[in-house]
């Protein structure tokens, strides 16, 4: 709250409305699915329902809690138009409906400026704190554990569903509260589709499977992908494994304090072009982690953000080819004062079933 605060002050904003909540969760602790935070200098307000009375006077800290039946808008309007003089207001418009800021400016009229926050809450979310690492360090084991106890499983004749749920059983035996994103098992021609979502196909003898999942533990997300073939894979299949793993390993020893977000991207690009690959890399190389499994900063072509010490990334580059298919290799990875530390465990070898 305090360094949010300190936000405010270079805005020249009054107050900043938090509507998104993964960013209310993280500035006072509420974690239910309705809610707005209005941050002040000299104190803050969560506006949720009566469905909450309960969880928000057990989870919210450095805030007061209001319980309104009348609408969250309303309630929230009616407190900026408590003082006489005009006030500004920051907001994020990438968290906030129009319908919701055409009602907020219906309602308080003249009397509240609105002005963007510059994703304040998100650059503070993007570097983690020592407890935030500590789950994040547990829930990538918890990832990178379930996808060796679901090896054996990976044969022909088993559903990419009934795997899917393996793996997500596994995780939840483990502790998580449950996947961070709906599991992703892709074979044969369909793992070229980055994003597949498992299917009813059954898994056959000299195909690629792509593997990729995570975990929620304590409120923070993982995401681990792995690769595997099915009998003995072919040379070409080999070097293209081999090629992506060898821009993952690159990728990874271009991240330190300092070093723009674009550079990583290129240095996983520029092996894949060295393999003539390029054009099959379809995606970024990464993206941050934390409460959400896609979060500030995005490593991308022309992302300017610079690294910092504490910041969570996956480095995943992939190859998809279509009609033979995808290698996609994912792993999370903290900024340390001079590189980089893996969270996610889990052998990064290509394993033939």
């Amino acid at each position: 709250m305090d360094r949010v605060r300190l936000f405010l002050s270079s805005l020249r904003a009054d107050a900043l409305l938090v509507s998104h909540l993964p960013n209310i969760q993280y500035l006072c602790g509420f974690s239910g699915s309705a809610g707005l935070l209005l941050v002040e200098p000299e104190s803050s307000t969560l506006f949720t329902d009566g469905r909450y009375t309960a969880q928000a006077h057990e989870e919210v800290l450095h805030a007061r809690v209001r319980i309104t039946n009348r609408g969250l808008l309303r309630a929230l309007a009616a407190v900026l138009l408590v003082r006489r003089r005009r006030r500004s207001v920051a907001y994020s418009p990438a968290h906030i409906a129009v319908a919701q800021k055409n009602a907020l400016e219906a309602a308080t009229g003249r009397r509240v400026r609105w002005i963007e926050d510059g994703n304040a809450v998100e650059k503070l979310r993007a570097v983690k704190d020592a407890d935030e690492l500590e789950r994040m360090r547990a829930a990538a084991i918890i990832a990178s554990d379930a996808f060796g106890r679901v090896v054996p499983s990976i044969k022909p004749g088993v559903t990419e569903l009934t795997l899917a749920a393996e793996i997500e059983y596994q995780m939840r035996r483990s502790g998580a509260a449950r996947a961070s994103f709906e599991t992703i098992v892709a074979s044969g021609a369909r793992s070229a589709w980055a994003h597949a979502r498992p299917s009813s196909k059954r898994l056959r003898k000299s195909e690629l499977v792509v593997l990729d999942h995570g975990a929620i533990l304590r409120f923070y997300c993982s995401d681990i992908t792995r690769t595997v073939f099915l009998g003995r894979a072919p040379k070409k299949v080999r070097r293209l494994y081999r090629a992506v793993l060898e821009a993952q390993a690159v990728a990874k020893r271009a991240i330190r304090p300092g070093v723009m977000a674009r550079d990583v991207d290129r240095a996983a690009r520029g092996v894949l072009k060295g393999y003539g690959l390029a054009k099959y890399f379809t995606h970024s190389t990464g993206h941050g982690l934390g409460l959400e499994v896609h979060e500030a900063p995005r490593i991308g072509r022309g992302e300017e953000t610079v690294l910092e010490r504490g910041m969570v990334l996956t480095v995943e580059p992939g190859v998809y080819l279509e009609g033979l298919g995808g290698i996609r290799i994912e792993d999370d990875v903290v900024v340390t004062a001079n590189g980089f530390e893996d969270l996610t465990t889990a052998p990064r070898d290509f394993l033939e079933l």
